[in-house]
């Protein structure tokens, strides 16, 4: 049986505490969508922009300015891409009644109920962990930028804080 207080001093995380001006340095991006419904991968411009930054060791946080429009983490492989919009097309359909595409209940002349409901559950914002200049992402870990109300001209801001 483990002594507590082995498991509790091996359970104590490491600390790589820096001093230094905390900065904060903010972008928008500008994305364009060509579908209804796409997952597009911004992983490259965000680290591109971090890249340039003075922010060695902090966070970036990335948001997304619409509320039709998601950011999430994952993987982005064709077959896994269609799968998650299926699952979303499962989750929230699009060809069903919804108040928000109704006259008699909106004022909404978009009919785009499913698309704020699918962004409402992927979320607008991620926080990303910076070190030593870079993004902090697991092995297969990418940043996508979902719409769900396109085509349409998307901006995502980002906010890089820290020293």
């Amino acid at each position: 049986m483990n002594n507590p207080a082995q498991t509790a001093a091996a359970a104590q995380p490491t600390m790589d505490i820096r001093e230094g001006l905390y900065r904060v340095v903010s972008t928008t991006l500008h994305f364009s969508t060509s579908e209804r419904v796409e997952l597009q991968g911004i992983t490259d411009e965000v680290v591109a922009f971090v890249e340039q930054t003075p922010v060695r060791h902090g966070i970036v946080q990335i948001s997304s300015l619409h509320t039709t429009t998601g950011i999430f983490l994952n993987e982005i492989e064709g077959a896994l891409l269609s799968d998650m919009t299926s699952a979303l097309e499962q989750i929230v359909p699009s060809r069903v009644y919804y108040k928000h595409n109704d006259s008699l209940h909106s004022t909404c002349a978009r009919k785009n109920a499913d698309a704020h409901l699918r962004a409402m559950i992927l979320g607008h914002s991620i926080t990303i962990p910076v070190e030593d200049g870079q993004l902090r992402l697991g092995t297969w870990q990418r940043i996508l930028l979902a719409e769900f109300d396109g085509p349409n001209a998307r901006k995502v801001h980002l906010q890089v804080m820290g020293i």
